[in-house]
């Protein structure tokens, strides 16, 4: 196998999910309303010591390029030919060269006023030192999507299980690839062909009315009920449906 020496490729900011892990999810979901204080001076801390990250990555030349089949975001691949930026020295990669990406999956209940301030406040001032940038994971951005798209450089942006696609296909259109996450329960249990078949259509033919730039990406699948063979057959109905409808 050819080695590759190679740096930091994959840049993604988790702000909620550090501090939750520490604080702890019900006490977060509290200091919200009874301590809105507290909860931003410690966004603001986590937010100043990832910024510190990459000024370190950058002053130490410890970045490569992340436009090519590098896993991006909650997932796709960093294929563009729009990286790297103008100017571009080989030797010395800069954060304007490449994807980064951020996610609040812990936040995925809370208002779009309390995501935003909360959240995408800080993400933003670190996602807007890269060219492009991705946004979410397993939380419904549905209602969201306003603030999403505020993001400096906004390209990709995870369409949940749980997020109304017509809406979003309406929302996004031909300007964001629209990347659906769809259901992994699905392989487990009644592995209901037809069902997923219908499934799988509602999204393609959503994204189609509305000039989506869709991916589908089958993740999360955390168990098949030991019928590997599933995949091979999700996959296959995926692609027949997706020709269908594009011919």
């Amino acid at each position: 196998m050819p080695v590759q020496l190679c740096g930091i490729r994959h840049i993604s900011f988790h702000l909620m999910s550090l501090y939750t892990s520490w604080r702890g999810l019900e006490e977060v979901m509290i200091d919200m309303c009874e301590n809105p204080a507290m909860l931003h001076e410690a966004m603001s801390i986590i937010e100043a010591g990832y910024q510190g990250i990459l000024r370190q990555n950058v002053e130490q030349n410890l970045l490569s390029l992340n436009n090519d089949n590098t896993y991006h975001s909650s997932g796709g691949n960093g294929w563009t030919d729009e990286l790297p930026a103008a100017g571009f020295d080989p030797n010395r990669v800069r954060l304007k060269d490449m994807w980064g990406s951020a996610e609040s999956q812990e936040l995925a209940q809370v208002s779009p006023e309390m995501h935003e301030e909360f959240a995408l406040r800080y993400e933003r001032k670190l996602l807007e030192h890269f060219a492009l940038t991705g946004y979410g994971c397993c939380e419904d951005l549905t209602r969201k999507l306003d603030d999403v798209l505020k993001i400096a450089n906004i390209r990709r942006i995870s369409i949940s299980p749980w997020g109304d696609v017509d809406r979003c296909a309406e929302k996004l259109g031909g300007k964001y690839i629209f990347s659906w996450k769809p259901h992994p329960a699905h392989l487990v249990g009644n592995f209901n062909q037809d069902m997923i078949r219908d499934y799988i259509r509602h999204t393609v033919q959503a994204a189609k009315r509305h000039g989506c730039v869709l991916e589908m990406i089958l993740k999360d699948t955390h168990s098949c009920n030991n019928h590997p063979e599933r995949f091979d057959i999700w996959s296959r109905i995926a692609r027949q449906v997706v020709q269908e409808e594009a011919g």
